[in-house]
């Protein structure tokens, strides 16, 4: 029985880059984590999906060594975080929410900073140095003090840094949070190379879109808890098929009684009750039946249109609210550490 646990373990820090059982943190009285079980297969992307609030970045400053978990155990790169922590901080690379780069040095001399403090050779760092700006297109701006550069390329500064020493596992934890769509999508393309060069990242967002393009499994967080998890096509099909969005001209409350009979499952009421949302069965004329339904019901409809499921959608179904970011309250989205390993 020994023997075959032992094998098991072994299959599991083969295959899985991270691993996490039972996850649990507390601030203040106040629980973060409610027990998090997670599994991150080696060269995957993994994608830890929810509002500012959820517990996304306590998971990641446990992980990295950062916080102690209050229970639970973690395994990142084959280690176990909190007997060994040296080995997890060796194994991975971090670029959190702000960037952790110094203003007043240039590109190249925070990368040759970060080289020397990793205790690489004079002539490994600099041409370690010289291929990340290359690869983060920074080759140009490398003279300049940092101050002088833009969101994104801070950023990508931040992100070629935390990559300075070949980290087998990286966490990334918003790292297109602020940026401009064009900033935004070159992160993205950066993120993709660095998982087909077959580093394993988990990634933290408040951006279903960016979950549902870059991550090979999402895992949903709610208050601390996962609520939901799989890859984007598995979240979708939860939901159902194709819904329905029927946009009121002024709130009705006899809209949600006309629309029951004719749909597969329950109408959501958003925008203070202008908005029904409903799963369908498509075709056979379901929009020319639904308005008729309505307006034999007196309720007058501005729009009415089909569409496909998204992330989005699956957020509003499990947890019953919009993926949107809730207010800044819960210590696991503050810039600072809330507690640091001795």
């Amino acid at each position: 029985m020994a023997v075959q646990a032992a094998e098991m373990g072994e299959r599991t820090t083969m295959t899985s880059a991270i691993t996490a059982a039972g996850l649990r943190k507390s601030f203040g009285g106040k629980t973060v984590l409610d027990g998090i079980d997670l599994e991150v297969g080696a060269g995957t992307t993994f994608s830890l999906l929810g509002p500012n609030g959820a517990g996304k970045t306590t998971i990641v400053q446990i992980m990295s060594t950062l916080v102690h978990a209050d229970g639970g155990e973690v395994r990142v790169a084959g280690h176990d975080v909190a007997r060994d922590p040296a080995a997890v901080r060796a194994a991975i690379g971090v670029t959190g929410q702000f960037s952790a780069v110094d203003n007043l040095l240039t590109g190249e001399e925070n990368l040759r900073l970060m080289a020397n403090l990793a205790h690489l050779g004079r002539r490994d760092g600099r041409r370690r140095v010289r291929r990340l700006l290359e690869r983060f297109d920074l080759t140009e701006a490398a003279g300049r003090m940092v101050m002088t550069y833009s969101g994104g390329m801070r950023r990508r500064l931040d992100l070629a840094a935390s990559l300075v020493t070949r980290p087998p596992v990286l966490f990334l934890d918003e790292p297109t949070t602020g940026l401009d769509p064009t900033s935004r999508q070159r992160m993205w393309d950066v993120i993709r190379e660095l998982v087909a060069d077959g580093t394993t990242l988990l990634l933290t967002t408040q951006y279903l879109d960016e979950a549902d393009a870059l991550a090979d499994t999402i895992s949903v967080i709610d208050h601390g808890r996962v609520i939901a998890q799989g890859t984007a096509r598995e979240l979708k099909a939860r939901i159902g098929g194709d819904q329905i969005e029927v946009t009121l001209t002024t709130p009705n409350p006899d809209a949600v009684a006309a629309l029951e009979p004719l749909v597969k499952g329950r109408v959501q009421v958003v925008d203070d009750g202008r908005r029904l949302v409903a799963p369908v069965e498509p075709g056979g004329g379901i929009v020319t039946t639904i308005v008729r339904a309505l307006d034999d019901a007196g309720v007058s409809v501005d729009d009415i249109e089909f569409h496909h499921p998204s992330l989005d959608d699956v957020f509003f179904t499990l947890t019953g609210h919009p993926a949107e970011p809730e207010p800044i309250d819960d210590p696991d989205e503050r810039d600072e550490l809330q507690e640091v390993p001795a």
